[in-house]
């Protein structure tokens, strides 16, 4: 029987399995609703479905990989949902405590004396009895994250800290050296305590995985998705959680890169409740070296430069306070898809769909979540929502009268206990006949109620077909996601990226062509997309089509365009760069910034074939454990030239920067 590798993605509404065979074919793939309130339920009924799609049938043996991508810890740092830490700073003062941003994160802040020079030698004793200490004052928390001063020059400090707290406790512990060999100390303390604050919850998540593999007889290594698109094996995901964030939108990218077969492309992933665009040049990502930034937190974590707006399939649509349609941010399940799961919600939308004076907050339903029994630390009014709401869905306006009702709902779909299910652009694409999955008359009642809404808001005589409304809904759609896909473009020329959030002269450019019109009477002008652009996602066929006409560009959407994050789940590679730094503290003394200790020469070319050595082992060491199979390295040095002598006739080396990358598929296995 042929070997078989399943991808998984979890996202907004749906999560995806693929199933690969030995020629990097998608030979099946399914869809299961995603469920938010336990993530092993979807899963387990994904990787059913595709398992019992394979044809011909395949045994459970015969599954020598799984590999997920995943939201949680994008979402996580997004939202501000952590679990309690301490974070032991070595050698910082106060200074560097407040700029870390640390006293945001939250949790146990404790500095301890410690700390190395710029050139790697100790600049003080570790405080050994005040780690102790801390760990002891701490028996609450969930994780410890560990940051000294210069330990990407000599991270003897935090390895000796870490070393206390396990002697003390069996808590996992994060050292910043190991997750970026940048100098910039705050930075990469915050980094360390995000981590740290995710470890739990990515354990709470592959626990759940490996328990819905091992009931489904399956027990192939497991991989996860980094924020850079490449894997890691599930182990090393538990230690370094914070590498996760952005996992989803970076499994797109490969996916697309996959089932395209082209090298460089833009790419736009329109899922459930975002739309996600990136650049993809020589077939590798464009990766933010500096760091990926998300909900406000600066991170070291290198990730793809994504451009996100909160623009998905089931983006609710509803009006402003000024009766304009407006778009997301907030997710709603799709009328359309509630009435295929709830048929019985068709009577009242029949009822909406004919009233002129409508109910508060129509059409919209809300209903608790499957196996969630009474949830505790719930205010009065969130109490009071709760015990109005039951098992099925119930109009919006039974369950909350006020604005402040509606709020304390959301609050609870939050915390994954309610759905809340509204008109959205997947609803709009049923109206208009470019979608069919689930019910039209559902979609085309919605548009009928919103358009009864706008029209008594307004004060009209006649309110908007249900076809007029959802084409304006599409034509919002559309705007947005040419602006995003236009300006993650631009934002990739030097000297075109805008000012303050404004683009000058180009501003009135771009609206134009979003918009679709002419720029003037006279001159026709425009911008065209000179890279491909692949769409991918659910909702891709029907919006991209015309995204692609008003940029230029020639648009691709594979065949298993749907299910795209879930081939680049499977499809990545293992890569782990290492980067060993020669510099000279002294005239004529050479220094190697060795993890396990620093090396002085007297020669510079002695200096940097120890750190090529040294960077090329590391390298491989962290992809063999990461999961490659018989990785391969490349390896190049960076040097940085100063002048000397009176005529500034003389140059020597001031520092190197010897940087080796080891690539591997992951390394796959039958069970014993």
């Amino acid at each position: 029987m042929p070997d078989i590798r399943l991808g998984l993605d979890t996202g907004g509404t749906y999560t995806d399995a693929v199933a690969l065979d030995g020629r990097d074919r998608v030979v099946a793939s399914a869809k299961a609703l995603t469920t938010h309130w336990d993530l092993s339920v979807g899963l387990a009924e994904a990787i059913r479905a595709v398992l019992g799609r394979l044809v011909p049938p395949t045994g459970r043996e015969n599954v020598t990989l799984v590999s997920v991508s995943t939201t949680l810890a994008t979402n996580a740092v997004v939202e501000n949902r952590f679990s309690p830490i301490c974070t032991l700073l070595i050698g910082f003062d106060e200074q560097m405590l407040e700029r870390s941003g640390l006293t945001r994160v939250g949790g146990m802040v404790v500095r301890v004396r410690g700390g190395h020079e710029a050139t790697g030698e100790e600049s003080e004793p570790l405080d050994e009895a005040a780690v102790d200490a801390a760990v002891r004052a701490a028996p609450q928390v969930e994780a410890f994250a560990v940051a000294g001063m210069f330990s990407v020059r000599n991270p003897s400090h935090e390895r000796r800290a870490r070393e206390r707290i396990r002697a003390l406790c069996d808590k996992p512990v994060t050292c910043s050296y190991e997750l970026s060999s940048q100098l910039d100390a705050p930075k990469r303390a915050l980094t360390a305590a995000l981590n740290a604050r995710l470890t739990p919850q990515i354990r709470h998540l592959l626990d759940a995985l490996g328990e819905v593999l091992a009931a489904e007889g399956l027990s192939a290594p497991v991989m996860v998705v980094r924020g850079d698109g490449t894997l890691i094996r599930a182990e090393v995901a538990l230690e370094y959680p914070v590498e996760t964030v952005l996992s989803g939108p970076a499994a797109s990218v490969v996916g697309a890169g996959f089932l395209s077969d082209l090298a460089d492309f833009a790419v736009a992933d329109m899922g459930g409740t975002t739309t996600d665009v990136a650049i993809v040049a020589g077939g590798r990502p464009i990766v933010r070296e500096e760091g990926a930034e998300l909900g406000g937190w600066r991170t070291m974590v290198k990730a793809i430069d994504v451009h996100t707006c909160g623009l998905g399939g089931d983006s609710e649509i509803v009006f402003d306070r000024d009766a304009h349609l407006r778009v997301g941010p907030r997710r709603a399940m799709p009328l359309s898809l509630l009435a295929t799961r709830f048929p019985e919600v068709l009577a009242e939308l029949r009822k909406l769909a004919v009233s002129e004076r409508l109910p508060a907050f129509a059409p919209r339903f809300a209903w608790r979540n499957p196996g969630r029994g009474a949830p505790a630390h719930l205010d009065r009014l969130e109490q009071r929502v709760w015990e109005a709401l039951g098992a099925s869905p119930r109009p919006l306006a039974e369950v909350a009268r006020t604005g402040v009702g509606v709020e304390a709902v959301r609050r609870l779909v939050d915390r994954g206990l309610v759905t809340l299910a509204g008109f959205t652009p997947s609803d709009a694409l049923h109206v208009l006949g470019r979608q069919r999955e689930w019910s039209v008359e559902a979609a085309r009642l919605g548009a009928a109620v919103l358009a009864t809404e706008e029209r008594n808001a307004r004060a009209r005589g006649q309110a908007d077909t249900p076809e007029g409304f959802a084409e304006r809904a599409y034509q919002h759609v559309v705007r947005e996601a040419t602006r995003v896909v236009l300006e993650c473009a631009l934002a990739h020329d030097p000297g075109i990226e805008p000012h303050h959030g404004r683009w000058g002269p180009l501003g009135r450019l771009i609206e134009d062509i979003v918009a679709g019109r002419a720029f003037s009477g006279l001159v026709e002008a425009g911008m065209r997309l000179a890279t491909p652009l692949i769409a991918i996602g659910a909702p891709a066929h029907g919006y991209y089509p015309e995204v692609a006409r008003r940029l230029g560009a020639r648009l691709t959407v594979p065949e298993h365009a749907a299910v795209c994050n879930a081939v680049g789940a499977v499809a990545g590679v293992v890569s782990e760069t290492c980067e060993v730094l020669v510099n000279q503290p002294a005239l004529d003394l050479f220094r190697v910034h060795d993890p396990a200790g620093n090396r002085d020469y007297a020669d510079a070319q002695a200096a940097i074939a120890e750190a090529r050595r040294v960077s090329r082992e590391l390298a491989l060491a962290a992809a063999r454990r990461a999961g490659a199979s018989d990785p391969h390295v490349e390896t190049s040095v960076t040097e940085r030239r100063a002048l000397a002598g009176a005529n500034a006739d003389l140059d020597y080396l001031a520092e190197a920067i010897v940087r080796s990358r080891a690539t591997g598929r992951p390394a796959s296995g039958r069970p014993p």
